[in-house]
């Protein structure tokens, strides 16, 4: 079980009873948890920083909790849902699942699969943010390179020699040996193979336009 100082999850529940007592099991596992009667109250607290999971009541007045997923996916954020319902079937459940939701929990549940799932949620929110943070500082490191740079970087990666780059760009042989050179520099990487790996995590394919 995931037990740090960053976790933290956050119920959404109209139940006041579920609200209590499912408040009451996280502290007793050791979770830092908050509580929202509402979709709606969630939305106006800021996104927190570490790693989260949101357990949500499916169905409730107002925004229900099919819904405020759909809206934290248009955000953009990064809190791992289980959703837990009272009135679940079949197809809600593949709903939530094929929405990304980390579990679907019919009511009432046992505390174990709860635990279960919400270290499940916290575990998959860390990788996840270990994932960003990594992406993050390898665009970083690409953003120091030139224009010119990042092709010839680009052409690295893609397997091809310095004749071919060079015939590629309409440069010469050496001029490419230098870009290169300062590439494997600026980068910090000693061989083609670490390079890939670094444009990887940066998610290369994604910058070409910012670069080219």
């Amino acid at each position: 079980m995931m037990n740090t100082g960053t976790a933290l999850v956050f119920l959404v529940d109209d139940d006041i009873s579920v609200r209590k007592g499912v408040s009451r099991l996280l502290r007793s596992a050791g979770y830092k948890c908050e509580t929202f009667a509402s979709a709606t109250d969630f939305l106006t607290r800021e996104p927190h920083g570490g790693p989260t999971c949101l357990i949500v009541d499916v169905r409730m007045p107002g925004l229900n909790g099919m819904e405020l997923h759909e809206v934290l996916m248009q955000r953009h954020r990064q809190e791992q849902v289980v959703f837990i319902t009272g009135h679940g079937d079949i197809s809600m459940c593949s709903q939530a699942m094929k929405a990304g939701a980390v579990d679907f929990l019919p009511k009432p549940f046992g505390d174990g699969q709860l635990l279960e799932c919400v270290a499940r949620a916290l575990s998959r929110s860390t990788e996840q943010r270990r994932r960003r943070m990594e992406k993050n500082e390898a665009r970083q490191r690409l953003d120091s390179l030139t224009p010119r740079e990042f092709e010839v970087m680009q052409l690295v990666v893609a397997g091809m020699l310095n004749k071919q780059i060079a015939s590629e760009l309409a440069i010469a042989e050496k001029t490419v040996k230098v870009h290169r050179g300062r590439v494997m520099q600026k980068l910090g990487v000693t061989s083609v193979a670490q390079l890939v790996r670094l444009g990887q995590r940066a998610g290369m394919g994604a910058m070409d336009e910012t670069k080219v």
